[in-house]
């Protein structure tokens, strides 16, 4: 019995080491002078190999690099962004899924998210990154990848890539463009005009009087006994 319990103790114990190893992380410089992360040991000439015991990793589940982990406690990134924000928002997603980094994503959309976004960044343009206490404005390329250089972040190709995607729309958001359809014209009958209703030009035009010099429809004047009254003698 003493025996078979101290065997099936280093069984346990065996498979207490296995799962030990297998969180297992390390970090070390490449022979190029390139950062490098991985769950087995780095090969021989690596430089400044470090390595950290993962002991909350999820069975199953892939360990975070604890210089990773470490850099999310000190640095966390947070993506600011907006329902209606497309190109822009989208192109600083896929920057951070591509160099594996994982991030927070806020969405301005409400007075309450709006504050937040203006406290943090003194404005309300859109998409904002933050990193740790450092914020950049405006989705640029080159600004935001020096961004998250500058807090210690593996480049692109260094780590899995992510592929976390753009949240859906808050309950209750209305997109500007979505406006209530406006309704028909109703038509309306022509109104009939009097005939002498000007406006219209509809009624037969009045008939002139017979001394109305405009209509020229009159009696000719008749001659006096010296003449016609244009004759000038």
């Amino acid at each position: 019995m003493i025996r078979q319990g101290f065997l099936l103790s280093l069984g346990v114990a065996a498979a207490f080491g296995a799962g030990l190893a297998a969180a297992q992380q390390y970090r070390w410089i490449d022979k190029d002078g390139k950062v490098q992360f991985s769950d087995t040991p780095p090969p021989p000439g690596a430089k400044d190999v470090r390595k950290s015991t993962d002991t909350t990793a999820k069975p199953g589940a892939p360990a975070v690099p604890f210089e990773l982990a470490r850099l999310q406690k000190d640095f966390p990134v947070t993506l600011y962004t907006a329902p209606n924000c497309k190109e822009g928002c989208q192109n600083a997603r896929d920057l951070l899924n591509k160099r594996g980094i994982p991030f927070k994503e806020v969405q301005a959309w409400d007075p309450d998210s709006a504050a937040e976004l203006k406290r943090v960044s003194g404005g309300d343009e859109v998409p904002v990154l933050v990193v740790g206490r450092t914020m950049e404005r405006g989705y640029e390329k080159g600004a935001f990848n020096a961004l998250l250089d500058s807090a210690g972040y593996p480049k692109e190709g260094l780590l899995p890539a992510l592929s976390q995607k753009a949240p859906p729309p808050p309950d209750g958001y209305t997109a500007p463009d979505a406006q209530p359809a406006a309704k028909p014209v109703q038509s309306v009958a022509p109104q009939k005009l009097g005939p002498y209703d000007a406006s219209g030009l509809q009624g037969p035009a009045p008939k002139p009087g017979p001394y109305d010099p405009s209509g020229l429809t009159g009696p000719a004047p008749k001659p006096g006994q010296y003449g016609l009254p244009s004759e000038t003698k």
